[in-house]
């Protein structure tokens, strides 16, 4: 039996979902005077790009169906940039909204982070060990994404690409979450995650760095195959995305903040971040109600779903 509670969250997720989709699927059609074509003015983000790319930045960011995916598949759409100068702008700011969603962790689990501080400065024994199983599960990924970072712009950022880690993934947590796999059973709490798990859970964030694989989901699937309960895997996924996400997002504004700015202003690209701060808190606020009491599978479908879709619309010329 599902808890009306449960039931009002879900619809009211599932509306946002559809209504961010139906959004970035009409803009096109009528925000001709708002959104800038391609070709005329295409170094220009305007405010209603800010907002779609911030709000489907916020609500996919922690979700299992990847935010690098939607907001690629949502630029082309929008009829963003994807090129020279103006395209590598894009790219960085889509990184760079991502600290709306790092707010959005740092506010809902300032308790968390506060004990993993107490660990640093010798304070507390958990907090500690928390700390060093967050800081060793985010070095594989970031090695490798450091040193394939422009085979991974040039190769990955695409809809084809997308498309496939969509599909994959969905069948994936489809399979997996039959076979009982994937679901709000016992296991361990998140004190007991050992240097161990950290690794295998780092490890496979690597798979991440494919655009449409999607950071929370392989991070989050990878702990409950080796027994971490569903609590403590959901938490450590947005732990470890914290610190993630805060790394990458400090590395390309440093190295590439002075072109966002020069390119998109400062005002709009802000407004992305807030509308994205706002769309995260309440996405993972509703997850971890909705995967107390049911397992990962409604991701599946809506990444095939959603792979479907995309597909007719690059095939009808939509996109």
């Amino acid at each position: 039996m599902i808890r009306p509670s449960v039931t009002t969250r879900s619809a009211a997720l599932a509306f946002v979902l559809l209504g961010a989709l139906a959004v970035v699927v009409l803009t096109p059609l009528g925000a001709g005077a708002v959104t800038l074509a391609a070709g005329s003015a295409g170094d220009v983000l305007s405010a209603v790009d800010a907002v779609v790319l911030g709000a489907v930045e916020g609500v996919t960011e922690y979700l299992p169906i990847s935010s690098t995916g939607h907001l690629l598949v949502t630029a082309r759409i929008l009829g963003l940039p994807d090129g020279g100068a103006a395209g590598d702008a894009l790219k960085s700011y889509e990184i760079a909204i991502q600290f709306g969603a790092i707010l959005a962790v740092l506010l809902l689990y300032r308790h968390r982070v506060w004990t993993m501080v107490e660990g640093l400065a010798g304070r507390s024994d958990d907090g500690r060990r928390l700390l060093l199983a967050v800081a060793l599960a985010f070095v594989p990924a970031a090695v490798v994404g450091v040193v394939s970072e422009r085979a991974i712009k040039d190769v990955l950022f695409g809809t084809w690409p997308v498309v496939v880690a969509w599909i994959v993934g969905g069948a994936a947590v489809i399979v997996l979450s039959r076979r009982g796999l994937l679901g709000p059973r016992g296991g361990r709490p998140l004190a007991a995650v050992t240097i161990r798990d950290a690794l295998i859970i780092g490890g496979a964030q690597v798979l991440a760095l494919w655009p449409g694989t999607s950071r929370s989901l392989v991070t989050i699937v990878a702990a409950l195959l080796i027994g971490v309960s569903m609590e403590a895997a959901v938490e450590f996924s947005f732990l470890l995305g914290f610190v993630t996400l805060s790394a990458a997002t400090l590395y390309e504004t440093a190295k590439d903040g002075k072109l966002m700015v020069d390119t998109f202003g400062l005002g709009t690209p802000l407004l992305g971040l807030v509308v994205a701060f706002v769309c995260a808190a309440l996405a993972i606020k509703w997850m971890v109600g909705y995967l107390s009491h049911h397992d990962l599978a409604i991701f599946g479908w809506y990444r095939l779903a959603l792979g479907a879709l995309v597909i007719v619309l690059v095939a009808t010329g939509a996109i």
